[in-house]
């Protein structure tokens, strides 16, 4: 009876957990797409989304240009700052659960610096390969983030055959730190041609269109299912690799496939908006105070979380200093930054 009462405790717990974090989804979208240099009322752009977006046959007379606004500047650039929220927040989950480390994501691992090196070479190149097409950019961050993570376990595994988690992530640091200053190297060299990328690297989800959102759906949606798919495997192995080999887990197959996923969500991010930190450390830990540790639920609220918190990061971005836009790498810095901050504070006092 006890254990029957704490189930449903347990389900009721994050039936409203998954309400609160859809709710502030929802709020974030229309919000961010009502405030700007022209603002729509809460109501005029729900009335648009409901009437353009859902086709729901709807009688209200609508401005042409308020429709304009919304379904071609502002929905696309809010949409693509939420998916890319959601892939970093999921990537920092898994790299995070896969660690047992609340240090661990795709910044701190250097996955975040070597996708930026291979999107940066793309761009600078006007590379496209013949098969792929504009996925060539997703594509090539994937691949050149994969092959940075490789490159840093490989090198922890030199330094420390144990591979502690500290020994990774300071691994991770070094070869971001290396990779960060390769691209600078590559920026000076080249002067103004690359002032569009600089621009890019700091973080940005402006001038982005429906293309770019095309981009980075379907890395969102196998990075997310590979994930999602290994999410009893993620809480077996926070227990010790010894603990979940004893409970059947495949450990090669399933770290393979949580890397490669959660790689791919990251890789599919920058490619369309560039280094944007602290996302990925930030939310998913901020999401394990508040609902638990169990991977189930942890990657598609900390994904929630992460969608609407970038929105409103990228409204801030560019409505604190209108007409002057800030790039979101900065205002997630300097939120993300003392909230990370606290929350170690508030451990440390527990411990």
């Amino acid at each position: 009876m006890q254990q029957l009462f704490i189930q449903r405790s347990l389900a009721n717990k994050y039936v409203a957990a998954y309400v609160i974090v859809m709710a502030f989804c929802i709020v974030a979208l229309i919000v961010s797409i009502g405030q700007g240099s022209v603002e729509l009322p809460f109501s005029t752009v729900l009335l648009i989304l409901l009437k353009e977006g859902f086709n729901l046959p709807i009688d209200a007379i609508i401005d042409p240009m308020y429709v304009n606004i919304v379904m071609e500047i502002r929905l696309p650039r809010v949409l693509l700052a939420m998916f890319v929220g959601a892939c970093l927040s999921l990537a920092g989950a898994a790299f995070q659960g896969f660690l047992k480390n609340p240090l661990a994501d795709p910044y701190t691992l250097g996955v975040s610096s070597g996708a930026a090196v291979g999107a940066v070479v793309v761009l600078f190149f006007g590379i496209t390969l013949p098969v792929i097409g504009r996925f060539t950019l997703p594509f090539a961050s994937v691949v050149t983030g994969f092959t940075t993570l490789f490159i840093v376990i490989t090198f922890a595994r030199m330094v420390q055959r144990s591979m502690a988690t500290e020994t990774i992530i300071l691994a991770g640091i070094i070869f971001s730190s290396f990779l960060g200053a390769f691209i600078s190297l590559m920026i000076s060299l080249t002067g103004d041609e690359l002032r569009q990328i600089v621009n890019w690297l700091m973080g940005s989800v402006a001038m982005r269109g429906w293309s770019y959102l095309w981009m980075i759906i379907p890395c969102f949606v196998i990075g997310f299912t590979l994930l999602f798919f290994s999410r009893h495997e993620l809480n077996a192995l926070s227990f010790g690799e010894e603990t979940a080999r004893a409970l059947g887990v495949n450990i090669g197959f399933r770290k393979m496939t949580i890397l490669l996923g959660a790689t791919i969500v990251t890789g599919g991010a920058v490619a369309v908006s560039g280094t944007i930190g602290f996302v990925g450390l930030v939310i998913p830990h901020l999401t394990r105070l508040l609902w638990g540790a169990d991977h189930r639920h942890l990657l598609p609220l900390s994904m929630f979380i992460g969608a609407g918190f970038l929105a409103l990061a990228d409204l801030v971005a560019r409505t604190l200093l209108a007409p002057t836009e800030l790039p979101i790498g900065v205002v997630t810095a300097i939120i993300g930054a003392p909230i990370f901050g606290l929350i170690l504070l508030r451990q440390r006092r527990k411990a």
